[in-house]
């Protein structure tokens, strides 16, 4: 009986490719991240086109077997939820009804407006399609990834240059309209595979909006609030420890989406309305305090995720003849989406969002939308509705199809090296934005993501430093509540979106005499 130790399977070089690039990159990534500003998004997707098929070969998710339309649609699902729902925890204390008319005048008119400009430049490049497909490939480039704007808006260049309140309505508007996409979508397949407008409308409102959207809003913001009691309960008689009390991030977030999804609503909205609702009053951002079990879970979602993406992208679908999509048509589209799908409509509304005080944040706001996870999340969606394109397409929903995992993909790629490289582009001239209520920041890149108590809440058992001579009564102690009395009063906000205290003031000693 021969005996073969040697054993090349696809999932072991999966797990080499994966688990390799969180490795490499992690051993090097306080250098990259703060010294070049480049984050595991570019790098990830690139070393992931590099692995691919297209290059190495080596890891290749279309050549699993089965659906990848639904291992892709999963995958990206995971990542989202959890991103979504520690947005949601991460923000202040009842953010989202404090600047709810903020976030309204931001998400909705900025994504009607840009889905409509977006359907029409692709409608004149693509003459094959009519409008309401047009209108549907767009619906997946409308929302703003939320993976990639966390990646870019919680980076230390942010930290020192972006202010606290335009990192929080940047946040919190990616997460919302994120999951808005949907009824975005859904009219468009509606008109697309219904047999009458009539019906399209009614189905649209019926499922898009109440039973999608507003129920998937509900049971998300009902199961936050029962669990936040829950664990305030479990916590209070002792039958929850501090390890499995972090672990609810996670779980909760999982837990959530899946029982959203599978009563077919909303499961993105869910999650960050879950999140939101868990930490409204702050107490679970206090329990986790100074863990860092959150952030070292998005890093390797995030790192895997991206890996896949460069790996799945489809670079022979972007040039088609048949379909008339050809590189000079996606640059020309991806051009225009970048200059009109968000910026003219933040330019023209920033004087109703107090957040955004002048035009350069209001330029640098349009500008940072980026595409990624969230746009093929809905695309994956779309495909699992349409019928399977047949060679040529026979009508216009298999038309619809061919052309959507193209132009989608490409329009993605194009955003991750235009945003993902952004930062270390405007690194190079620190006076491209104007910018207010900005700190130093000292602290690695790798602390930032560190759960914290909000300023100002007291922590159950405060610290006691002494205080150096020169800062204070010398040689006495104090709490460091007692100190953070001494400052003025911040604004309550979670541990990720908190400006870094200043460094404290050199202290000079006298020289010894001679």
């Amino acid at each position: 009986m021969a005996v073969h130790l040697l054993q090349v399977t696809r999932p072991g070089l999966a797990y080499i490719v994966l688990g390799g690039f969180v490795v490499a990159f992690s051993m090097v990534s306080l250098l990259v991240k703060e010294r070049l500003y480049i984050n595991e998004v570019v790098l990830g997707t690139a070393f992931g086109v590099l692995m691919g098929p297209h290059v190495a070969n080596i890891f290749n998710p279309r050549s699993w077997g089965g659906d990848t339309t639904l291992i892709t649609r999963e995958v990206m699902r995971i990542v989202l939820v959890t991103g979504l729902f520690a947005i949601g925890v991460e923000l202040p204390k009842s953010y989202m009804k404090k600047r709810a008319r903020s976030l309204i005048v931001m998400v909705v008119p900025t994504m009607a407006i840009g889905w409509v400009i977006v359907s029409a430049i692709m409608f004149g490049l693509f003459p094959r399609l009519n409008f309401i497909s047009c209108l549907a490939i767009a619906s997946c480039l409308t929302p703003t990834d939320p993976i990639i704007s966390a990646a870019i808006v919680g980076g230390k260049y942010a930290k020192k240059h972006v202010p606290l309140n335009l990192r929080q309505i940047l946040s919190a508007e990616s997460a919302a309209n994120d999951g808005l996409a949907f009824p975005f979508l859904t009219i468009s397949l509606y008109l697309t595979l219904d047999a009458s407008r009539r019906a399209a409308i009614g189905h649209w409102f019926l499922i898009g909006w109440l039973y999608q959207v507003i129920l998937g809003t509900i049971i998300g913001a009902v199961l936050g609030v029962m669990f936040s009691h829950l664990m305030k309960f479990s916590h209070k008689r002792g039958y929850i420890d501090r390890e499995s009390y972090v672990a609810q991030y996670l779980a909760l977030s999982v837990f959530i989406a899946g029982v959203v999804s599978t009563l077919g609503s909303d499961d993105l909205l869910a999650s960050f309305a879950a999140g939101s609702a868990i930490s409204w009053d702050g107490d679970f951002n206090i329990r986790t305090e100074g863990e860092t079990f959150a952030s070292v879970i998005d890093l390797v979602l995030n790192c895997a995720c991206f890996v896949y993406i460069g790996a799945w992208l489809p670079f022979n679908s972007f040039n088609n003849h048949e379909l008339a999509i050809v590189p000079w048509r996606l640059v020309v589209l991806f051009l225009a989406i970048l200059a009109l799908r968000r910026i003219p409509a933040i330019l023209a509304l920033y004087r109703w969002i107090p957040e955004i005080k002048t035009w350069r944040e209001a330029l640098f706001s349009g500008h940072f939308g980026p595409m990624g996870v969230g746009a093929i999340f809905v695309s994956q969606l779309a495909l699992h509705e349409l019928p399977r394109p047949g060679n040529p397409p026979k009508n216009q929903p298999e038309l619809l199809a061919a052309y959507l995992e193209p132009i989608v993909a490409f329009v993605v790629l194009g955003s991750i090296i235009i945003h993902g490289l952004s930062v270390p582009f405007f690194s190079l001239g620190r006076n491209t934005l104007s910018l207010t209520n900005t700190l130093t920041n000292l602290t690695p890149d790798w602390m930032i993501g560190i759960r914290q108590a909000p300023i100002g809440t007291p922590s159950q058992q405060p610290a006691t430093v002494m205080v150096p001579p020169g800062m204070g009564s010398a040689g006495t102690a104090t709490t460091v509540d007692e100190e953070l009395q001494r400052q003025p009063a911040l604004d309550e906000a979670s541990p990720s979106m908190h400006e870094e205290p200043a460094p404290p003031k050199a202290v000079h000693f006298p020289r010894p005499a001679q």
